[in-house]
């Protein structure tokens, strides 16, 4: 039983209008879903993806009128997203400058080029070169080139005081496999990696003791998620995480796929969610993000959930 990867990314933005004009404009991604928050429909649940809105290429916001994030370590700290070769990321690099983005310079870190940039409320982000390392599906109405556009999630940094009880869930819980360590400005950071592995399919965990605890708010990250292929390895993710005792939501619906949540022991929250359905199970694929989609349980208070969702 075997993760195959990152299935997406959940973060928090306190101005809607702005994240959907930065996302789909200056990064030129696929708004793939509009959707509320299912347990707080008074929030905007915006899903970033690529072309087709294949799982492992989604960066989800959940729009909560909340104080910028005061950064620290038990937290999600930096969301890696997949180009491919030196040459993109020089154009992004480019790109992102003339968009007045604070935006770094490529470095080499854990033997990948990277690009570090931050969206306009302090998320922090970066472009990775994969590769070409696994499909893309390119977005036709992109303003970014096929060639250059982001191709999906890749690895998830997070930071704990101590790895160890982290580790022990990880590994033995979630079986993820740790690969290899490397030293980032001075940071022990630890790598796991799921499935066939790559950079679609790695956690890196950096240790860091020194650190307070994160708080919340608009520029961090609410939960990630990875990815199991279908109901029944889902099923027994469910009956797995309730053998070993380690507390969780239990299974819930989300429509277009399913989930189990808990808390690994740093205090970061984890997600297991299925490939499927997917998001063409109440839209055409080619009209994917149009309008306010809502699931079948929630359908019965359109008019209501549309009265206070502000415009977009």
């Amino acid at each position: 039983m075997q993760l195959t990867g990152i299935h997406h990314l959940t973060a928090v933005s306190a101005d809607a209008p702005g994240n959907r004009a930065f996302y789909t404009g200056p990064l030129g991604m696929r708004l793939v879903k509009k959707t509320v928050n299912q347990d707080d429909v008074s929030a905007y649940h915006l899903f970033y993806a690529d072309g087709k809105a294949s799982p492992g290429s989604d960066l989800t916001f959940f729009d909560w009128p909340a104080a910028p994030e005061q950064r620290g370590s038990h937290s999600i700290t930096r969301t890696s997203l997949r180009v491919n070769g030196e040459d993109t990321l020089r154009w992004w690099k480019d790109r992102l400058a003339k968009a007045g983005v604070r935006v770094g310079d490529i470095v080499t870190r854990d033997g990948r080029l990277t690009l570090d940039f931050e969206d306009p409320e302090g998320q922090r982000l970066a472009l990775v070169d994969d590769g070409g390392r696994g499909p893309s599906n390119p977005w036709a109405k992109s303003p970014v080139p096929a060639k250059h556009q982001i191709r999906g999630l890749g690895p998830i940094a997070m930071s704990v005081p101590d790895a160890g009880m982290t580790e022990m869930v990880l590994t033995g819980a979630m079986n993820m496999r740790r690969v290899r360590e490397y030293d980032n400005g001075g940071v022990p950071v630890h790598v796991y990696e799921m499935g066939e592995g790559g950079p679609a399919a790695e956690l890196h965990v950096a240790v860091e003791p020194g650190l307070p605890v994160a708080v919340q708010g608009a520029g961090a990250v609410h939960h990630v998620a990875f990815r199991t292929p279908d109901d029944a390895q889902y099923d027994a993710w469910a009956e797995r995480l309730n053998k070993l005792r380690i507390p969780n939501s239990g299974k819930v619906d989300r429509f277009y796929f399913r989930s189990l949540y808990f808390r690994e022991p740093g205090g970061v929250l984890f997600e297991i969610a299925t490939d499927g359905p997917g998001f063409a199970a109440d839209e055409p694929e080619d009209k994917l993000g149009e309008k306010l989609a809502l699931p079948p349980f929630l359908e019965p208070r359109r008019k209501e959930i549309e009265a206070g969702l502000k415009p977009l």
